[in-house]
Parts: structure tokens; sequence; C-alpha cells
């Protein structure tokens, strides 16, 4: 709480020393921010309207289940399918991931997850094989390899 704190005072800060210096600047700044936020926002509210659903359908018994530290391997594949195939930002992964650790995912799991869901990429892989050819598998099958590790080594560390 304190550390938000101190980062939200710090971003106020930087904004009036930019204030100070060019008005002009700063405004165009800060309207070019709004206009991403505005663009952000509804896929931002869609994705947690789909999580607050999806928490309010599967109880923290079932998630635990589906996804826990205990669901092991098929665990570790459902979450690395659902993170390859799946299209979210990170910004709206994150808290995601975060929301379903509280209601009893596991770490390797949601390692495995946000891995994949950043470095693999099944629905965008046409698009990139025609801009990078075969590499675009090497760069896909490397980045489900790295997740595994990945994934493998936080519920070592967690376990």
């Amino acid at each position: 709480m304190l550390f938000n704190i101190f980062l939200y005072a710090a971003a106020l800060v930087f904004l009036l020393v930019s204030f100070s210096r060019d008005r002009g600047k700063t405004r165009a700044a800060l309207k070019k921010g709004w206009k991403s936020f505005e663009n952000i926002l509804p896929l931002f509210l869609f994705i947690l309207l789909l999580t607050g659903m999806l928490l309010t359908w599967l109880d923290e018994a079932t998630i635990s289940r589906l996804i826990g530290a205990e669901s092991g391997w098929t665990g570790l594949l459902l979450t690395g399918i659902i993170g390859s195939i799946t299209l979210i930002p990170a910004f709206v992964a994150y808290p995601m991931a975060g929301e379903l650790l509280r209601a009893g995912a596991g770490y390797a799991q949601i390692t495995m997850f946000i891995t994949t869901l950043m470095m693999v990429g099944v629905v965008t892989l046409p698009l990139e094989r025609k801009l990078f050819g075969r590499l675009a598998f090497l760069r896909n099958g490397l980045g489900l390899v790295y997740s595994l590790l990945a994934a493998l080594a936080m519920g070592w560390i967690f376990a």
C-alpha cells in the first residue's frame, strides 16, 4: 500500500515538473495517454467481466482441481493450451492471474499460463509464418519449452 502511494506521488511530482517546463507538450501527452486509455478500457472491462464470471461459476475447489498445485501435468497442459490460444494483453493477464492464484490455482500453472500467453501465439501463427517463415515455428516452440521450464521452476520454488 505504501509503495503504491509512493508511485502515485512520484508520478504526480514528475507530471508537475513536466507541466512547469512545457505546458503544451504535457497537455498533448496527457491527451494522447487518455486516448490510449479509452482504447484499452473496453478490452480491460471485458476481461475483468469474463474473469469475474469465471470466478463466480467455478468455485475454489474446482479451480484448485483443474489448475491447482496438485493438478500436475494436466493443469500445466490445460493452462499451456489456454495461454497459447488466448490473446490477452499483459496488463489484463496479470491481475487475472492474481485472482486465479487467490482462488486456488497453482504457481506453476499460472506461470505456464502467463508465459505461454506472452510467448506462444497459436492464433497469430499464420501471420507470423508469412512474415518470418519457418522461424515462426521455432520461436513458438522455444517459447513453449521456456514456458514449461519456467513453470517447473516456479512449481519447485513455491512447493
